[in-house]
């Protein structure tokens, strides 16, 4: 009898046990679980990214003789009524905005992704063009029309803009991946796969150092 009950008493310790670890060992690999569609997809975009990029012509820079911004972006342009370009991205990226009478944001919560600084300020943000102004005029953009300047520097349908901190957009300033990179090295992939869709459309070519540097952030992916 005695013998009876130490043994079911150890059935229930080991059932009791088992309650306990199944959860836990669920809760470990839930994680790992939903990773894995994340990695599939970032390794989709990673590879289509270099196809991409092996159909860009590599060349070397034009000269930046006759450039200004003004080239490419007098102004804003204006898309739904008052909003501008940078108003539309500031609203897109932002968290909680909220925006005057003539849609300029007033209050909000912004991410930057460069640095992974969280802003609350929109005078601490800046929009800034993946591909710089400089960069696309040094890319091809020299040669484009006027037009075509101004519908690059207002794309919001290819990841050409993009709210930052302002430091890390001046830190940047005119510079290709191979001169400069976002801080925070898990965005490095991202980054590399949004400026190579955007010189893919826009037809920009590279050069092999620009090439060379993408490739190692695709690396990341």
């Amino acid at each position: 009898m005695g013998q009876k009950t130490i043994s079911l008493r150890r059935a229930a310790h080991v059932a009791v046990l088992s309650l306990v670890v199944i959860p836990i060992t669920a809760a470990l690999t839930a994680p790992r679980a939903a990773a894995e569609p994340r990695k599939r997809a970032q390794a989709e975009t990673a590879t289509l990214a270099r196809r991409m990029l092996a159909q860009l012509k590599v060349a070397r820079p034009l000269s930046m003789r006759g450039y200004k911004r003004e080239r490419f972006q007098p102004r804003w342009e204006h898309h739904k009524g008052t909003c501008s370009t940078r108003e539309t991205v500031l609203a897109r990226d932002a968290r909680r905005v909220r925006r005057d009478a003539s849609c300029h944001p007033v209050k909000g919560s912004w991410y930057s992704p460069y640095d992974g600084k969280r802003l609350t300020s929109e005078k601490q943000v800046d929009v800034d063009h993946v591909v710089p102004l400089a960069y696309a005029w040094r890319s091809g953009a020299k040669r484009w029309s006027k037009a075509k300047r101004r519908a690059f520097a207002n794309d919001l349908t290819r990841p050409e803009l993009l709210t930052v901190s302002h430091s890390a957009n001046i830190a940047k300033g005119g510079q290709g991946p191979q001169s400069w990179r976002p801080q925070r090295r898990a965005y490095w992939c991202r980054y590399a796969t949004s400026w190579i869709t955007v010189k893919h459309h826009y037809r920009l070519f590279v050069t092999r150092r620009e090439r060379v540097a993408l490739l190692n952030m695709l690396r990341t992916c």
